[in-house]
């Protein structure tokens, strides 16, 4: 996910994170940010992200607002470019539902509206949960990425001699080659390290004010 602020550039973090989601390797990338209300100048997240982390104040009500906004511009890029970008909307703050301003319904409801996740997390006191939500939002560039991208490369893994196998022509410049050493394969898909690159978007106050806390969990999750 990515969304990028060009006039707040210098309020933007990009963290970068090796991870395995479902036993697969993942090279996670997530720029963090300005905390604006409303879209600005978002043309540099939209054409670098492969998914996008909403993210808003379950104590903040202008935050809420601001999170539909972000929503709405997801959906028409979505429209003009006739691709899908996952999105993740996020009610952060959690620890702080005694001053709530908006319900778990009212952020579920919007999440349906624009056909995306929803989760209420802290970002402050549960760090597997936030995890958790990194996790699905990789799953879901995953799956975009695998609709659009062509097969991947096949190789044999299992070599036995096998007799009598006349050899294949060179054609067109290429080499003659023989099959004389195969008798069963198996074919797999070559292992490679994904690369995923996620933005997060806040509306203002969408952060604890808890800063230190906030720190030790991007590091727990191994962003540096």
């Amino acid at each position: 996910m990515r969304l990028d602020a060009c006039a707040h550039v210098e309020t933007e973090d990009t963290y970068s994170s090796e991870e395995t989601v479902d036993q697969q390797p993942v090279h996670l990338r997530v720029m963090d940010t300005a905390d604006l209300d409303t879209p600005r100048n978002c043309e540099r997240y939209l054409n670098w992200a492969h998914a996008f982390l909403v993210v808003y104040s379950v104590d903040s009500r202008q935050s809420f607002e601001g999170s539909s906004s972000y929503l709405e511009l997801l959906a028409l890029h979505a429209k003009e470019t006739q691709r899908n970008y996952p999105a993740l909307l996020l009610g952060n703050k959690l620890d702080m539902a005694q001053y709530r301003q908006v319900t778990e319904a009212e952020g579920a409801a919007l999440a349906g509206r624009f056909g995306c996740l929803f989760f209420e997390v802290s970002a402050c006191l549960d760090f597997e949960h936030v995890q958790h939500v990194f996790h699905e939002a990789v799953r879901e560039a995953r799956r975009e990425l695998e609709k659009s991208s062509p097969a991947r490369p096949l190789f044999i893994s299992e070599e036995r001699a096998l007799p009598h196998q006349a050899p294949l022509t060179a054609r067109h410049g290429l080499a003659s080659c023989t099959f004389n050493t195969l008798s069963t394969v198996s074919l797999k898909e070559m292992p490679t390290v994904a690369q995923a690159k996620l933005v997060t978007v806040k509306s203002s106050r969408a952060q604890s004010k808890r800063k230190a806390p906030t720190l030790t969990l991007l590091k727990g999750f191994k962003i540096f």
